[in-house]
């Protein structure tokens, strides 16, 4: 039986359109496993109380890719942060970078796949969260019912006159003897009682001697009447 030229044009035209359906198939099955930046994430987490950056490749082709971290400081100044290579997966590979970042730092992460599919930035920049990893410790709370403590009370000043000790006192110099003379014994006496006392004494030879006068008086005018009348 032989084939006719129709059923052959027909045979061909539907080969036609399965190799165009096949390679249609294929362009989108290979676009679909083609390396892009989509398949790149960037994060900001801690490590215990260290900071760290972590990029994760899901890129399902597992192309070979390069990844390179900058700090991004004031004044347009970058500072790399590290570079290290990955291999996606469907669950993604994870990379990380440490580094103690700041709170509300930027970053930029640049990713090169080995067959230059993609050779570009992740956008946006990655912003490090307000808070850092590392927090203050708090300042310890009293337990209720601790006496709070009572500020001591300053000792008083000194006088500001030295007592004299009574090594001082000892050591002063005694009195300097004075030059005046030292009153008689009789001074003394008649400083104490008001008069010496010799006083009778004195009294008794003045009244003898009052006599004796008298009586001296009395012969010498008796001599001098006799020899008149003679």
């Amino acid at each position: 039986m032989s084939i006719t030229r129709r059923s052959a044009r027909r045979s061909v035209r539907i080969l036609g359109v399965a190799s165009a359906s096949a390679a249609v198939v294929l362009g989108l099955s290979s676009s679909a496993l083609a390396c892009t930046i989509s398949d790149f994430k960037a994060e900001a987490k801690c490590d215990g109380d260290k900071g760290v950056i972590v990029v994760t490749d899901t890129d399902v082709s597992r192309t070979p890719a390069t990844i390179s971290v900058f700090l991004k400081n004031n004044g347009g100044v970058e500072t790399k942060v590290g570079e290290q290579k990955v291999k996606g997966s469907a669950l993604g590979t994870p990379v990380s970078f440490p580094d103690d970042w700041k709170p509300s730092a930027t970053y930029r992460v640049h990713v090169t796949a080995a067959n230059k599919s993609v050779d570009e930035d992740i956008q946006p920049d990655l912003v490090t969260p307000s808070t850092a990893c590392k927090s203050a410790s708090p300042t310890p709370t009293p337990p209720a019912g601790t006496p709070k403590p009572t500020p001591s009370k300053s000792a008083p000043a000194e006088s500001a006159t030295p007592t004299p000790s009574a090594s001082e006192s000892s050591s002063a110099p005694a009195s300097v003897p004075s030059n005046a003379p030292s009153p008689a014994a009789g001074d003394s006496n008649l400083a104490e009682t008001g008069a010496s006392s010799n006083t009778g004494l004195i009294a008794g030879i003045a009244g003898a001697l009052v006599v004796v006068g008298g009586a001296a008086v009395f012969f010498g005018m008796r001599r001098r009447g006799t020899r008149g009348n003679g």
